[in-house]
């Protein structure tokens, strides 16, 4: 669970290639795009440009180098060639990377062109919540705490948070020890250490909280067909706070 100084190095490496591949995609005009478009722009670009691995190609079964989650799809949604981006979507693309056999995992969500103000409020807060839960991260905290700045931020606008998926630690493994929830109370759950490495990931809903998985086994949607947003870093607990190790340069200061 803790990772060594000369782990965290390796994996801020892989955390900063990752957010190479946002930036990237942050180039594209994604109206009229298939997400199997973007898939494949995202796999060529991690393997010819980068030379690192799609980290999620393979795991658990799964083809592809990325998840694309589509308006009221909340996660795992897979890219079909079918699947066309049109003016007023939102879309999160959610990609794990490896390098030197150490993953980073991130996720953004898109606005498609012309999208509502109603969506437009749901991405800014959304990434809000993922700020404020990382804000938490320091030595001496809970996990708690995270889920707690996560979830208050999103009933305070009105929206709510899905309780059935979580962050998680990474490493040389995708998913490791301890689960991280979206939700919680206040100085409770484990106590954060210097050296863990885990992803905050919160996917929060514009109606009601309640999910379901589609017939594909992979895609999860709002029961409700309301639009979900979400945002993903990995983060590493410091001695004195939190370093994000898949900031993207449309978040530096």
């Amino acid at each position: 669970m803790i990772k060594q100084a000369e782990e965290i190095v390796l994996m801020a490496e892989s955390g900063k290639l990752l957010a190479r591949v946002f930036n990237h995609l942050d180039q594209l005009n994604l109206i009229g795009m298939s997400t199997m478009e973007v898939n494949d722009i995202v796999d060529h670009y991690i393997v010819h440009e980068l030379q690192a691995r799609p980290a999620s190609k393979g795991q658990y079964g799964y083809a592809y180098a990325l998840n694309s989650s589509r308006n009221k799809v909340v996660c795992h949604g897979v890219p079909s060639p079918t699947e066309v981006l049109q003016n007023g979507d939102i879309v999160n693309f959610d990609i794990t990377l490896e390098k030197h056999g150490y993953i980073a995992d991130s996720s953004k969500t898109y606005l498609v062109g012309e999208v509502s103000k109603a969506a437009q409020r749901l991405v800014q807060v959304t990434h809000e919540a993922l700020w404020k839960g990382i804000k938490a991260v320091r030595p001496g905290a809970r996990l708690g705490d995270i889920g707690f700045a996560i979830e208050t931020h999103a009933r305070k606008n009105g929206y709510s948070v899905v309780r059935e998926y979580c962050g998680h630690g990474i490493g040389r493994e995708m998913h490791e020890a301890p689960e991280v929830l979206h939700w919680g109370k206040p100085r409770t759950g484990l106590l954060l250490r210097e050296g863990m490495v885990f992803t905050i990931e919160p996917m929060i809903n514009q109606g009601g909280n309640a999910v379901q998985t589609e017939d594909d086994g992979w895609s999860v949607v709002t029961v409700d067909g309301k639009l979900s947003a979400q945002f993903e870093h990995t983060v590493a607990v410091t001695s004195d706070g939190v370093r994000v190790l898949t900031l993207r340069e449309d978040e530096k200061c």
